[in-house]
């Protein structure tokens, strides 16, 4: 019986290009949706939820800027309510005070019982 000769880095190489290929095609599809989400925004958000806070089960707090106003909404089973809004501008978004991270020795120290 006669056996056929397989070429094995024909058929490695073969493999490895259509790994290659598809995974190159995920990337394309990702960035092509990321473009058509784009496109159906136009002008940007004008509506930004700058803070929530739960105040029951199913109630929540929500402090939105929408179109240079910021309004205080309550929102819960019943539909949503607009319970103030604010005078004035809106303030610029600041950024929250970053944490100082204690260095290694710090810890150590610490975990050792030293001040």
């Amino acid at each position: 019986m006669p056996t056929a000769d397989i070429d094995v880095g024909g058929e490695l190489l073969r493999v490895l290009l259509s790994l290659v290929a598809v995974v190159v095609l995920i990337f394309v599809a990702g960035w092509m949706s990321r473009r058509m989400q784009a496109r159906s925004r136009p002008g940007g958000r004008r509506i930004r939820c700058v803070e929530a806070m739960a105040v029951g089960a199913r109630d929540r707090v929500l402090l939105l800027d929408a179109d240079g106003k910021r309004l205080l909404v309550g929102v819960g089973p019943g539909g949503m309510r607009t319970l103030h809004v604010y005078e004035g501008e809106a303030p610029a978004a600041t950024e929250p005070p970053a944490l100082e991270v204690p260095s290694f020795a710090q810890l150590l120290s610490r975990w050792k019982g030293r001040p």
